[in-house]
């Protein structure tokens, strides 16, 4: 379909005017509200620009099926949202956000009544009722409004707060820069922050959308807030995306830890305090993995995507998961990406140990990550698996998402391989780790040259 928007298991994305318009953002919320059950549901934005338009078609669209109560959170970041449906008691929740892309993108992200994002059977559902709807258009009547939530931070800060020692990180008075970049971010951030007693540098405060750098917080995206944690003196830097559900960290000389870390420290943490399950998906850094088996905890891989990994810590009760790019996740707050927590749980490890967080990262074990793509026809890529299941045959495969190889002792160092389809594109995405960044890269070129050709010669060494 010309023009579709980009459409995943929890929601959909795409540039607004073109593959995203008021229209598809009506029959997406309509589709959405015909699985729902009766109750209120909570609509909220991440700060863009281009999102307050949006509100009208969105409400008018969960109002479609049968009238309902829908509550307007305002701006908000997406963990907010997910702690807002439970607190509020609501059906639903939907979410106006792009995450991490461009400026020019928007989209909607779906809560259950549980305040986690959709699983991808309801997913799967909510895309076949949106098909159904492919041709019909908002009716012509008057525009439904919602009704203002006043208070949409309490909640969440008593619940963030609630899993850390606040007098314990109040004593350190720890300063710290918090790049929220224009997104929802800074409106639980900041008060989050001067509650713990941080002296608090925020950049990018103003949630309107207004990008001062591009919104992914990646080493080359946040280049300018490097020497601003330095110039500061700052104890270290956060770095929020748009709707503040991924965390990377800046240590005291400017450097850049990054994503995986966020995680890993956080993980390392929760384990010295309760040990129990923790959950990754599988292109997520094998730091968590190292750390799980120090502590003897159960250690386990989930899909790609945070519905994936919400499942499966249900399934195994899990204390703490998330994803390398940020997402951490920790049921006692809620089952949603959560960069408050990140922050909260990473003050609280430095604050418990009197050290710095370079002191905290320094300790992990070391890692290099390398990505990559392939242009590969969809009907070309079971037959490209199976060559490179083949061809390393010395490695361990899971078939969980696309083809994992991993080499090494599953209980120690080692290297892995990740080759998934895309969802949206004809094309393989590559994702490999080694203790090396050459390793690493090198991997993903063996990857590549046996997808080309199904040959491969002897394999080099990836330590």
């Amino acid at each position: 379909m010309r023009n579709e928007p980009i459409i995943t298991a929890s929601g959909l994305r795409g540039i607004v005017g073109q593959s995203f318009t008021p229209e598809v953002a009506w029959r997406y919320a309509a589709a959405f509200a015909k699985i729902l059950p009766p109750g209120p549901v909570v609509i909220s934005r991440d700060g863009r620009a281009n999102g307050q338009p949006f509100i009208t078609p969105v409400t008018a669209g969960l109002m479609h099926d049968r009238p309902r109560a829908v509550l307007d959170a305002g701006i908000a970041a997406t963990p907010t949202t997910g702690v807002l449906v439970r607190q509020l008691g609501c059906a639903g929740g939907i979410q106006i956000s792009a995450s991490h892309n461009p400026a020019e993108y928007n989209g909607m992200k779906l809560f259950g009544s549980d305040g986690r994002v959709v699983s991808e059977t309801i997913g799967k559902q909510v895309l076949a009722r949106y098909r159904e709807l492919a041709n019909q258009s908002p009716p012509l009547a008057k525009p439904s409004k919602a009704e203002r939530i006043p208070d949409t931070i309490s909640a969440h800060l008593a619940l963030v707060s609630d899993i850390v020692d606040v007098p314990r990180i109040r004593n350190r008075h720890f300063r710290v820069v918090l790049d929220a970049n224009h997104g929802s971010g800074s409106l639980l951030g900041k008060s989050l922050l001067e509650q713990f007693g941080c002296e608090v540098t925020l950049l990018g405060g103003l949630p309107d959308g207004r990008f001062a750098h591009p919104p992914e917080p990646t080493a080359e995206n946040l280049a300018s807030v490097f020497a601003t944690v330095t110039q500061h003196g700052a104890h270290l830097g956060f770095c929020q995306d748009p709707d503040a559900d991924r965390l990377a960290i800046i240590d005291e000389r400017g450097r850049y830890l990054g994503e995986e870390y966020t995680l890993s420290i956080c993980a390392n943490f929760v384990l010295a305090q309760s040990p129990g399950s923790i959950v990754t998906n599988c292109s997520t850094s094998r730091m968590t993995e190292d750390i799980a088996h120090k502590y003897r905890a159960p250690f386990y891989r989930s899909a790609v995507g945070e519905a994936n990994v919400v499942d499966k810590m249900l399934d195994v009760r899990a204390v703490f998961g998330g994803e390398g790019n940020g997402g951490v996740i920790d049921p006692r707050v809620g089952l949603v990406r959560d960069s408050f927590v990140g922050m909260a749980l990473v003050l609280d490890a430095m604050a418990a140990r009197g050290v710095a967080v370079s002191e905290l990262a320094d300790e992990l074990p070391r890692y290099a990550i390398h990505k990559t793509k392939i242009d590969l026809p969809r009907d070309q890529i079971a037959a490209a698996l199976h060559a490179l299941e083949s061809e390393f045959s010395s490695a361990r495969a899971d078939r969980l998402d696309g083809l994992r190889l991993d080499w090494g002792n599953p209980n120690g160092s080692g290297s892995w391989l990740l080759v998934r389809a895309s969802n949206t594109e004809p094309i393989v995405r590559l994702v490999a780790e080694a203790p090396t960044a050459d390793g690493a890269e090198r991997l993903c070129q063996e990857g590549e040259r046996v997808i080309r050709s199904h040959k491969l010669s002897p394999g080099p060494s990836y330590g």
